[in-house]
């Protein structure tokens, strides 16, 4: 049986409130690929090992180790056969966080939300004693991520996330290509963006693809992003490179803008479901709670 969800203290409820706590205490992350952990951790594992629950029978070959031959069953067959066992796995679980400009934008901006996300996934790994790691996309503040595991380093989780900001606009790809090049172990990983780069999101996706990691894009939108409430003749500037760009807002215009919005998003569903990622994409008004338990349960990430 799990324990009691871990007292938090209030400063940090906006991003694990208490009422989120108990439903997150049931789950566990599942991975989808098979990966060799260097611990034993909490999890069952498909792939046979040596631990306390029976699972086998296979017959000895020469050089295995006698302590897991069956003696009773030689005695009756007088043939050697190894007893099997589930293994326990811990399992790497890595959450990319984008803190480029764009993220800021809306209410609650995209960026509260990612860190809301990576708040939940993180509790959920820490109290099946993954290992954890939760880094942002920043060139800079990246190497200094912790590597979390255990339920009683829930707290340092959440100060982590806490104290993140968004900061210098750098290429999606050559933050994900910097995070490849430190990072060599399996496992999970949940990349949480809006997906806005102009130089495009698809070299990152491919950079990950190669790593052969279990791979998850949350797609995070405001909901001003996804149904704009604007008017009239005005100046959009762009809050990553400062372009500027002047328009006439009529309904034709937004339409337009829906159906492009639309397209963009089967696009990215369309490249990721090609390459084994999975995708999904969320409004900032979806609670990260409903989230978490239907639609990424439904997508294999939690059970």
């Amino acid at each position: 049986m799990p324990e009691n969800p871990l007292p938090l203290k209030s400063a940090a409820n906006d991003l694990l409130p208490p009422s989120l706590l108990a439903k997150l205490d049931r789950m566990e992350l599942v991975s989808r690929k098979i990966f060799r952990g260097r611990m034993k951790g909490e999890r069952r594992s498909v792939r046979k090992g040596q631990s306390v629950e029976f699972a086998d029978f296979r017959n000895y070959v020469p050089g295995d180790d006698l302590r897991f031959v069956d003696w009773n069953l030689y005695a009756r067959l007088d043939k050697l056969f190894l007893k099997l066992f589930l293994e326990e796995e811990d399992l790497h679980f890595y959450t990319l966080i984008d803190v480029s400009e764009s993220m800021n934008f809306g209410t609650p901006s995209k960026l509260q939300y990612a860190k809301q996300l990576a708040a939940a996934l993180g509790y959920i790994g820490l109290c099946r004693s993954d290992r954890i790691k939760i880094e942002p996309l920043d060139p800079v503040v990246a190497p200094s991520a912790p590597v979390l595991r255990g339920r009683g380093q829930v707290w340092q989780m959440l100060e982590y996330l806490n104290q993140l900001k968004s900061s210098a606009n750098v290429p999606l790809a050559d933050c994900v290509k910097n995070f490849c090049s430190r990072n060599t172990g399996k496992g999970v990983l949940v990349l949480i963006t809006d997906l806005m780069d102009k130089s495009g999101y698809e070299t990152a996706l491919k950079y990950l693809v190669a790593r052969n990691l279990d791979i998850y894009v949350i797609h995070v939108l405001s909901q001003e992003e996804i149904d704009p409430d604007i008017q009239g003749d005005l100046k959009l500037v762009d809050c990553e490179d400062s372009d500027i760009a002047e328009i006439s807002v009529s309904q034709r215009l937004l339409d337009r803008y829906r159906r492009t919005l639309a397209t963009y998003i089967e696009q990215a569903r369309d490249f990721c479901s090609r390459r084994g990622i999975v995708y999904t994409m969320t409004s900032t008004e979806r609670s990260v709670d409903r989230l978490v338990s239907r639609y990424l349960r439904q997508r294999g990430l939690v059970r």
